[in-house]
């Protein structure tokens, strides 16, 4: 009981969430969840505004407890989530009005799920990034805003597995699609009332 409310009923934040999210992460990697049920307990668990509800997608996962986000002097603790297992996707989440941003020096992954809804924009530069694989696959389930691919020379694209709805569009500003080149970005899931851009290097 923290001033009279229950911590069950304690507000959450994007923080919290997030962490949540790294731990559904690690249960797709150890076999606990398949790639479904992870992308309906990470939806609850970034539409979750208390605690009791952001504890409900972790209740059934043995191993799967947070004890980081005990209440502290009124305040909530966090540990940050551990990096990918491997074989797991690199999960990239925000909620209403933030954003993802890479840049700069980074390692991408064999694979990446990017999941935005509202948000204030996706953008990811990889034309200083180190690959680990010749392709890189991409499911982006992505609601408002807009996402941003910066792609090095000699890459290319594949968008033949994403889905544009309600007034999603796409604009390749290089003609990365349809060509062969290295590294491979397949894209795959759902864009909508969206707006995709794929760009090259800056000049």
């Amino acid at each position: 009981m923290v001033n009279g409310v229950s911590s069950r009923e304690l507000r959450v934040s994007d923080a919290e969430r997030e962490h949540v999210v790294g731990l559904l992460q690690k249960a797709i990697g150890m076999g606990l969840l398949t790639l479904e049920e992870f992308t309906d307990r990470t939806d609850v668990a970034l539409s979750s505004r208390t605690r009791a509800e952001l504890n409900v997608v972790l209740a059934d996962l043995p191993g799967m407890t947070h004890p980081e986000m005990r209440v502290r002097g009124g305040q909530w603790g966090r540990q940050p989530a551990g990096p990918p297992l491997p074989g797991e996707p690199m999960v990239l989440s925000s909620g209403c009005g933030s954003s993802i941003t890479r840049n700069g020096y980074w390692q991408v992954p064999r694979s990446m799920l990017i999941r935005s809804k509202w948000g204030s924009g996706v953008n990811l530069d990889f034309t200083e990034a180190v690959f680990e694989h010749e392709r890189l696959d991409m499911r982006i389930e992505v609601t408002g805003g807009a996402v941003t691919l910066r792609l090095p020379d000699g890459a290319s694209v594949s968008l033949n597995d994403l889905n544009t709805r309600m007034g999603a569009s796409v604009n390749d500003r290089v003609g990365f699609q349809g060509r062969q080149g290295t590294p491979q970005i397949v894209v795959s899931g759902d864009l909508s009332m969206a707006a995709l851009t794929i760009k090259g290097p800056r000049r």
